[in-house]
């Protein structure tokens, strides 16, 4: 079957009723955020039970095993870290006199792209935003000495001139490119303003585990590195002595200016005490095979991330973070796209992959394994599609497709928005650097073209504040459950945009390339 533009969509609405699908979708995030599955952290045996229920419904749907040994799995094996609450010890010192900081309430300590060192005396040196852009002509490096000191870096947009993606992509890669230069480790605080998560709700995860891969060969730091995080309200205490006011450098980065490093006083001595176990935890990977001799070795890759944050700190007497929209939605919208395909009989001539990904909570670590040893040739692989916390949390008038500007993607989506009276909408906070905080970016670093999906809105419309509110209460909290409201016949009308894309995309002629003017055509493999 051939599905010209004006025959996509009304073929997978001919499916089946919106009503039935979009009971069916909840039907499986019920299941996936219950709290028998205990929140689905990456190697628990909730989301084990998570994955077994989705191989079993990709089956149920005809897709076909694309994992390991003829299964729908695929192994990831993990080091999990966990500073335990009252273990790990931290202070200021200067002049020989050490300030104590209280952990989580100060300062707290996360795993980030391979081990911690298990203790760590040296310099602080601000670095602004900490980017490297010499393509752009903006280097937070040049002239700094960093050989054995730990960077302090402003976690905000950065410069207002700086494009986007450049500003994201080195936000990404700054751990990697510190270390390269001989950084011991990263403080990360963020400007005082209203965050996405107060710090109250963000520090939660300071005492749940971090992982990063067990194969020295997919992880992004080769040595120990710390990473910490800084209660801004605390922040001052960095830069004492300095001649510099962390409120005037906060007004900087809230108004997107460069802003200028400079030695700090203080040195962070810290202690890190982290329980450790490896852990076995698995990709669910399921195959809707092409119709076309010649383009049926490729594919189309769906993804969602299956895991959640598991298990934490009580909220209100609830310790379970059960993840309802972060994101089994995702993945019960990957089983609704392949039962809707299923029904609509649906031949594209390139195949399908559909993956539910695990571990992307602990750094992108299941799509960074994937994309590295990925169950299929590599080079088959032609474009990424991915679905995470997209919030049907009002009326669906637009989508959100990041990334949409970086590829031939951004003019399929934009055509199937056109047909389906869904205009693209640009991303609302840009200084979020969502475009490189999900699963689609270990693709886009492997040369894979990709986009990611979220119910559009404006800055400052009421949408926004919606969202923000969402962020700030349920965001990796328990709250995020199936109490709260969804749009649900919504939420399938993005699903048919992204089937009905993700069938354009398998029946061209060629395949996805990234633009002339994309950062991240360096990344591209021909």
């Amino acid at each position: 079957m051939r599905y010209g533009l004006l025959l996509l969509v009304p073929l997978l609405l001919a499916a089946a009723p919106a009503d039935e699908r979009a009971e069916s979708w909840w039907r499986h995030v019920l299941t996936l955020a219950a709290d028998d599955m205990e929140g689905r952290a990456a190697g628990s045996d909730g989301h084990r039970r998570a994955s077994d229920y989705v191989a079993a419904r990709f089956a149920e749907y005809g897709l076909a095993p694309a994992g390991e040994n003829g299964t729908y799995f695929q192994a990831v094996t993990l080091e999990e870290r966990r500073f335990p609450a009252g273990g790990s010890r931290a202070a200021l010192v200067t002049g020989g006199a050490g300030a104590p900081l209280a952990i989580p309430g100060d300062i707290f300590f996360r795993i980030a792209g391979g081990p911690p060192p298990e203790r760590v005396e040296a310099p602080l040196v601000f670095v602004g935003y900490g980017l490297h852009l010499l393509e752009a002509g903006h280097d937070d490096f040049a002239g700094v000495d960093l050989r054995g000191r730990i960077a302090v870096v402003i976690n905000g947009a950065g410069p207002e001139a700086l494009p986007g993606a450049l500003k994201s992509h080195a936000r990404a890669d700054r751990s990697r490119l510190l270390l390269e230069r001989g950084a011991v480790g990263v403080i990360l605080v963020s400007p005082l303003a209203p965050a996405e998560q107060p710090w109250a709700s963000f520090s939660r995860i300071a005492d749940m585990p971090g992982m990063y891969p067990a194969s020295a060969a997919v992880r992004t730091l080769s040595a120990p590195f710390l990473t910490a995080y800084f209660n801004p309200a605390e922040a001052e205490r960095l830069f004492a002595g300095s001649g510099h006011s962390f409120a005037d450098i906060s007004e900087e980065a809230v108004a997107s200016r460069p802003i200028a490093g400079f030695a700090l006083r203080p040195r962070l001595a810290a202690t890190l005490t982290a329980e450790s176990r490896t852990i076995e935890t698995r990709n669910v990977v399921a195959r809707l095979p092409g119709s076309d001799p010649a383009l049926a070795a490729q594919h189309v890759v769906l993804t969602a991330h299956l895991d959640g944050i598991g298990i934490g700190a009580p909220v209100a007497g609830d310790a379970i973070h059960n993840g309802a929209l972060d994101n089994a939605a995702g993945v019960a919208a990957l089983l609704d796209i392949a039962e809707t395909y299923r029904g609509a009989n649906a031949r594209p001539r390139r195949s399908l992959l559909f993956v539910a990904l695990t571990a992307e909570e602990k750094g992108l670590l299941g799509s960074r394994w994937f994309v590295r040893a990925p169950t299929v040739p590599r080079d088959s692989i032609v474009a990424n599609l991915n679905y995470d916390m997209a919030l049907p949390l009002f009326p669906l008038t637009s989508v959100i497709a990041l990334g949409a500007e970086d590829s031939s993607l951004g003019r399929d989506a934009r055509a199937i928005g056109a047909a389906m009276g869904l205009p693209l909408a640009p991303d609302p906070f840009p200084e979020r650097n969502s475009f490189v905080r999900s699963d689609q970016y270990s693709f886009i670093e492997a040369g894979v073209p990709a986009l990611a999906f979220k119910f559009g809105f404006r800055a400052g419309s009421p949408e926004a504040e919606i969202e923000r509110d969402w962020r700030a209460t349920r965001y990796h909290g328990p709250t995020d459950d199936v109490a709260q409201p969804v749009h649900r016949l919504d939420e399938i009308r993005l699903h048919d945009f992204i089937a009905a894309l993700a069938l354009r995309i398998a029946d061209a002629e060629a395949r996805p390339r990234w633009n002339a003017d994309s950062f991240f055509r360096r990344f591209a493999r021909d």
